[in-house]
């Protein structure tokens, strides 16, 4: 469903108001100590708003927003450092349900995804994390199980739709796993940014139900949604932190004015406004471009897969070196932002792949 740009910004402030009353840095910092690393109750607020179902048909109970709305919604979800499965449940899962599964599966998987009752997730990679279809490490075996391992699975731990990407005599299928499954195995790995939980699974001959007949172009178009979500998410954080700079810059007294009045501070930032600017339009291009000719949006994907991930990074880092001392202290926000620029760099794959993919795309 298209809407217009007046509706998208209402769309972006109704988002906004709902995290800054319910994702502040005490909450993130809270739900980060927790053991779930996820607010099960600012979920489903944000599910009465229609997030959780973005991307989902109406007749499944969702509100099926274009990719420019949900990349939209992934800014202000980084900019409020939201610890949440929105990547991995409401854009990954339930467009592989609607690109992979049959009738049947999205009537029974998508409801409760869209409603935010159910939490899905895709384990996709092995341990080498390509997000390629080489990098499939789990295999069907010929009683039908699957028996390998996924690494780097997102909020893997408190997912009860768990979807897997496995080879097949005829190349890649996607799978649905019950969380009880025998063989069936989940373990939290060890993460750098406690925002974004990942879990290793394992399969030893585990019972698991094929989703339709699709193979790895159904899972290559939901990895691309999901990299434009991450794209947002990038850069809706770098335009955060970049503000909480300039602000510090701005009030900051040194030597009897503000800091942000020395020329090397300035053009830092100028540097940084032009890098922000440039992942945004990347981010929000990409999302225009699949919406409306998917065929094309090759390039686009890519060159937001490297340029959103870098700008975020530099920023991020930049924005410490800025601070100061200060920005180095656990109390202060701007760690938590590095860090969270720190998992997204290769999330879906690290940015030469991306720039190689662009690469190919234009011919080069």
């Amino acid at each position: 469903m298209a809407i217009s740009t007046h509706e998208r910004a209402e769309l972006r402030a109704a988002v906004h108001d709902l995290l800054q009353d319910g994702c502040t840095e005490a909450d993130v910092r809270r739900v980060m100590d927790s053991d779930d690393g996820f607010d099960r109750a600012l979920w489903h607020r944000l599910a009465d708003q229609g997030v959780t179902g973005t991307l989902v048909d109406p007749e499944y109970g969702g509100v099926g927003l274009s990719t420019l709305d949900m990349e939209t919604i992934a800014e202000e979800i980084g900019a409020a450092l939201l610890p949440s499965p929105f990547i991995s449940s409401a854009v990954l899962t339930t467009t592989l349900i609607q690109t992979a599964g049959t009738a049947d599966d999205q009537a029974r998987l998508l409801p409760g995804l869209a409603a935010g009752s159910s939490i899905g997730t895709v384990a996709v990679t092995g341990k080498r994390g390509t997000w390629t279809a080489d990098g499939v490490e789990v295999h069907r075996n010929s009683d039908g199980t699957l028996t390998g391992t996924v690494h780097y699975v997102i909020f893997g731990q408190i997912a009860d739709i768990i979807l897997v990407i496995a080879h097949v005599d005829d190349g890649i299928g996607v799978f649905e796993v019950d969380p009880g499954a025998a063989g069936f195995t989940r373990t939290a790995a060890t993460v750098f940014d406690p925002t974004v939980r990942l879990s290793t699974f394992s399969f030893q001959h585990t019972p698991a139900r094929r989703l339709g007949t699709a193979g790895w172009p159904a899972v290559q178009s939901a990895l691309d949604l999901a990299v434009i979500a991450l794209a947002g998410e990038q850069v809706g954080g770098a335009r955060r932190i970049f503000d909480i700079t300039v602000e510090y810059l701005k009030t900051r007294i040194q030597f009897g004015r503000p800091i942000g009045s020395f020329q090397a501070l300035k053009h830092m930032a100028a540097d940084l406004l032009l890098e922000v600017e440039s992942a945004t339009s990347a981010a929000q291009h990409a999302a225009s471009v699949i919406a409306e000719s998917p065929e094309t949006a090759d390039g686009a994907i890519a060159l937001a897969g490297f340029t959103c991930a870098e700008a975020y990074l530099s920023t991020a880092m930049s924005a410490v070196q800025m601070h100061g001392g200060i920005a180095f202290t656990w109390e202060h926000p701007a760690h938590l932002y590095l860090r969270r620029a720190r998992s997204g760099l290769q999330l879906f794959g690290c940015p030469a792949a991306y720039r190689e993919r662009y690469l190919v795309s234009k011919g080069a």
